[in-house]
């Protein structure tokens, strides 16, 4: 399927803002999975009603985490944001509006001491076993990254799916880099025409195998057939939307 027609629907149907097309299919599951991957306690069902109605329809003694909340709501406009800048090349700026977006009123009182939104991380974090950037090492991790990415004249998936892996493993962030990390990849799939997806949240320990085994052993073979599986998954859901 040519990734342009996807590129143009999505962009013309956020304008429309309607119900039932690829975009409002793409804004939930995107949405629904990025966050459960990361832990988030909101169901699909609530993850719809907070699009379609900005409240949360749930059952009587459940308790709503609204940090889980708050970063579902985020996470709809953070693709809004990405449409609406599809044509701009990925910067480093970007990035941390990306984040800006993502984490804006989610952080307690303590966090907020500490936990800076929108720019880089200020305390060491990790992910899993593996040893991230030092905060003092971000900036430069950061700029050689792009400098890296910059140099790639036609842009692949898989350098698509490298360029995660690195900025996974500076994870530049205090929290949030795995959701900011894939709407990168969304987002640089969208504007190198090349068919976008998200990984879903059924394919998460694969995802999480993939990247240490990438990490740690340069073995690339289990995330690249992730996200190529995830692939084929949103261009089986494209088609289904856009063509007759």
């Amino acid at each position: 399927m040519d990734v342009r027609k996807v590129k143009k629907a999505l962009i013309e149907q956020r304008k429309m803002n309607l119900s039932g097309n690829l975009y409002h299919k793409t804004q939930l599951d995107f949405a629904y999975n990025t966050n459960h991957i990361e832990g988030s306690t909101i169901t699909p069902d609530e993850t719809a009603s907070i699009y379609e109605t900005g409240t949360i329809l749930t059952s009587s003694d459940k308790v709503i985490v609204l940090k889980d909340a708050t970063e579902v709501k985020n996470h709809f406009t953070l693709f809004k944001y990405m449409l609406d800048t599809i044509e701009e090349k990925l910067s480093e700026d970007m990035i941390k509006k990306f984040h800006f977006i993502l984490k804006e009123g989610t952080l307690t009182d303590e966090e907020k001491e500490w936990f800076v939104v929108g720019d880089y991380k200020k305390k060491k974090n990790f992910v899993g076993n593996i040893t991230t950037s030092l905060p003092s090492e971000v900036a430069k991790d950061m700029q050689n990254l792009s400098d890296w990415y910059e140099k790639i004249d036609n842009k692949r998936v898989e350098d698509i799916i490298e360029f995660h892996v690195r900025f996974e493993s500076i994870h530049p962030f205090q929290d949030g880099n795995g959701r900011v990390g894939r709407m990168i990849m969304f987002r640089e799939c969208l504007y190198n025409d090349i068919m976008p997806f998200y990984i879903e949240d059924r394919n998460k320990e694969f995802y999480i195998r993939g990247i240490k085994e990438y990490q740690v052993n340069n073995e690339k073979g289990y995330l690249i057939d992730t996200c190529l599986n995830s692939q084929d998954n949103y261009e089986k859901m494209a088609k289904y939307f856009l063509e007759d």
